[in-house]
């Protein structure tokens, strides 16, 4: 009996071991598919190195999301009538309705901000080099029209409260469909939807702001997020996980940067609004100097300078060339413009240079600023030119 329970006990820790074997060599199976295969976004990993500029993606969407819900409340009061549109603004909305300048204001500064935050996003994406390999050239892509979409959307939001500024800086910005020496009057009469900037004109960019422009933007954010299953590999990286950092430091810098808006909304809005818009609209008064919004002046500064013909087609290629950065890029490398030789200098050049002509754009082209804003222009379009020549020959890292 006794020979027989020490078999029986033997049996049983074979068994045992045999059991805990395999289930080492299940979990390192796991593992290793874990490492290599598509895993929830619960289970993201991202560099530990996460600060403002990393999350000014999600920083953007919550700007949005502001945009949207002030747009809603504004629209319940806002009068698309060329009678009546301005007055609806800066009467009703703004001292009659309750609260109604604090949603003016929310939209105003959201906008611009909005802009701010993107420019920053799109350019730390080049720094890092975020824009290729990977698929990633898809998402720059969505970036990339997400920019244009809301250009658009904040141009045909400048339209709607019919101020003296917004007017004539429309005028100019359809007058541009006439092609310069080509005269399409034909082509600017239907953008207008009138021979003059009229109602027609005032309800065809109020159906594109509530309307459609959102709608497009709604579908190319969807677009843009980077899908919920991804492959990750964490051997040899530092980083954090996502469900138990990520949120937490998004919801921290998110909140950051609140108190940040609502110093703006509260204290300093006026940067956000034009103070030649606050006069109604008088089609027989020109104002002294036209230019759009802060954030449109670079690619307005790069008009100006040239001939109406050269100006239209620099301005033109000025909108899409953000596009194209993916092939204009001949580099093997995506990683930092700091290890990446004279692509670093190219990056600073261009963002210095697209400063300088965003401060050009609001002063008027005479003297010393004309001449600064030709030099600035020249040396936005060399730039563009000599970047597939200078990441050709560039060394793999």
């Amino acid at each position: 009996m006794t020979h027989s329970t020490k078999e029986i006990s033997q049996d049983d820790g074979l068994n045992q071991a045999t059991i805990e074997t395999n289930e080492d060599n299940e979990s390192n199976h796991n593992s290793t598919e874990h490492a290599h295969s598509p895993v929830l976004t619960l289970d993201y990993w991202f560099s530990s190195k996460f600060n403002f500029i990393r999350a000014t993606g999600m920083v953007l969407a919550v700007t949005m999301v502001l945009l949207l819900i002030s747009g809603v409340f504004l629209l319940m009061y806002y009068q698309p009538n060329i009678n009546t549109a301005f007055d609806s603004v800066n009467y009703t909305i703004m001292t009659e309705v309750e609260f109604g300048w604090l949603w003016r204001h929310i939209h105003s500064v959201a906008g611009s901000v909005g802009f701010m935050i993107l420019y920053i996003h799109m350019f730390v994406t080049i720094y890092e080099g975020h824009y290729k390999k990977g698929g990633r050239e898809t998402l720059w892509m969505s970036g990339t029209f997400l920019l244009i979409a809301y250009s658009l959307e904040s141009f045909s939001g400048y339209m709607l409260p019919w101020g003296q500024m917004s007017y004539w800086a429309g005028s100019v910005i359809t007058n541009l469909f006439a092609g310069g020496s080509l005269h399409l009057d034909g082509l600017v009469q239907w953008v207008r939807g009138d021979y003059v900037m009229a109602q027609a004109y005032l309800n065809r960019f109020f159906m594109l702001h509530v309307v459609v422009v959102p709608g497009v933007i709604i579908g190319l954010l969807v677009w843009h997020f980077p899908p919920k299953y991804t492959s990750v590999k964490k051997g040899g990286s530092k980083l954090s996980a996502f469900a138990k950092n990520f949120y937490s430091k998004d919801i921290m810098l998110i909140s950051m940067y609140l108190v940040f808006f609502f110093y703006l909304v509260f204290f300093n809005y006026g940067f956000s609004m034009e103070t030649t818009n606050f006069e109604i609209v008088d089609g027989l008064k020109t104002p002294a100097h036209i230019y759009p919004e802060w954030y449109f002046l670079w690619s307005y500064e790069l008009l100006r300078p040239f001939p109406i013909d050269l100006g239209l087609i620099v301005f033109g290629i000025s909108q899409i060339i953000f596009f194209f950065v993916p092939a204009l890029d001949r580099s093997p490398n995506a990683v930092d413009a700091s290890r990446r030789g004279l692509f670093k200098y190219w990056f600073w050049l261009l963002l210095i240079d697209m400063i300088v002509l965003t401060f050009l754009g609001k002063l008027p082209p005479t003297g010393m600023y004309q001449v600064t804003g030709l030099i600035a222009s020249l040396v936005f379009c060399a730039l563009w030119m000599a970047l597939p020549v200078i990441t050709k020959f560039e060394k793999k890292v």
